[in-house]
């Protein structure tokens, strides 16, 4: 039997694995997909908001060229540090349940079933994405994750979301030659894009560079039009090659509840003692920012990454 299993290979999940290993407990670290498989899908060139030193774990440092970080210089980061501690995991194996009881829990996957007294889920929320829940949505030219602009060049693109991830591909689309129009259900953007880059789209928007339509649904999507509803119910039909559907993300709420954990109703995040992370269930815990369900803004690589500590002190205190 295990003494800890802990479920997500992301930042947070690997900050906790080392301070396992640290204390000398039988850990293993499981996960669905790669080694921080969320930063995988992010945009190629993309940049953390974040410096260097934020989003070290287990204190070794994070070298990068400049004061924000790049994607690919995250994802070797990381997996550098698993190595360097030569961290006991098991990657693309996907947990399907969590059964038993404090001190003598199973946790199954896809490959086998492992027994352990206690369970850290560290799984966060990207790979589940908030939908529209209109026709169309699931088409091949509709995307809820934006990778690069290169492939849009001269091609009508629709973006539909007022925060960061909305804005900043709205922009690097206009700015690779896409025909860019973006649609949010509120009457402006988001004040909490960063600071240099609202400006940035707000100008865009203005010049008409980029087109906008504010407080407008989407009510479904075709092969080459997008229908709408703008402020004033008017029903609208946009010529319209590719959509990219960019309102969020949500935890996977299914195994927190096969595990008993109790969920806040509209947030979606396990009720949890933030002093331990501890969940309603003695010997689970919750690492990262699946502790703070649907409020993704709370919850970052730079505070994520210091739940493990809490969790493993709790467990060698026990």
């Amino acid at each position: 039997m295990h003494d800890i299993v802990i479920i997500g290979a992301g930042p947070a999940g690997l900050a906790t694995a080392i301070e396992a290993k640290r204390a000398g407990l039988d850990y293993l670290l499981i996960d669905k997909g790669a080694i921080v498989n969320s930063i995988h899908g992010f945009p190629k060139g993309m940049l953390f908001f974040s410096t260097p030193e934020l989003l070290e774990i287990g204190g070794v440092p994070f070298t990068s060229a400049s004061m924000r970080p790049s994607r690919a210089e995250g994802l070797e980061y990381y997996a550098r540090v698993a190595e360097y501690f030569g961290l006991s995991l098991r990657l693309f194996e996907a947990v399907e349940t969590i059964r038993g009881a404090t001190g003598e829990f199973n946790v199954a996957t896809d490959a086998g079933t492992y027994q352990t007294r206690t369970i850290v889920l560290a799984t966060g929320y990207f790979d589940q994405p908030n939908l529209l829940g209109v026709p169309g949505e699931s088409l091949p030219n509709v995307s809820h994750y934006y990778d690069e602009p290169f492939a849009f060049f001269r091609r009508k693109v629709a973006v539909v979301g007022g925060k960061n991830s909305a804005a900043i591909a709205a922009l690097e689309l206009y700015r690779h030659g896409a025909e860019v129009t973006l649609i949010h259900r509120r009457e402006k953007l988001s004040e909490g894009i960063k600071y240099w880059i609202l400006p940035d789209i707000e100008n865009r928007i203005k010049e008409g560079s980029v087109a906008a339509y504010f407080s407008a649904t989407v009510t479904s999507i075709r092969e080459k039009s997008l229908v709408l509803r703008d402020a004033t119910g008017k029903e609208l039909i946009l010529p319209n090659d590719f959509t990219f559907v960019l309102i969020g993300y949500h935890p996977d709420e299914s195994l927190m509840r096969t595990a008993g954990l109790v969920l806040d109703p509209e947030s979606l995040a396990p009720v949890h003692d933030p002093k331990t992370m501890e969940t309603t269930v003695k010997g689970i815990f919750v690492a990262g920012s699946i502790a703070a369900g649907r409020n993704n803004n709370k919850i970052f690589i730079e505070n994520g990454r210091l739940h493990g500590k809490l969790i493993i002190d709790t467990v060698v205190g026990r």
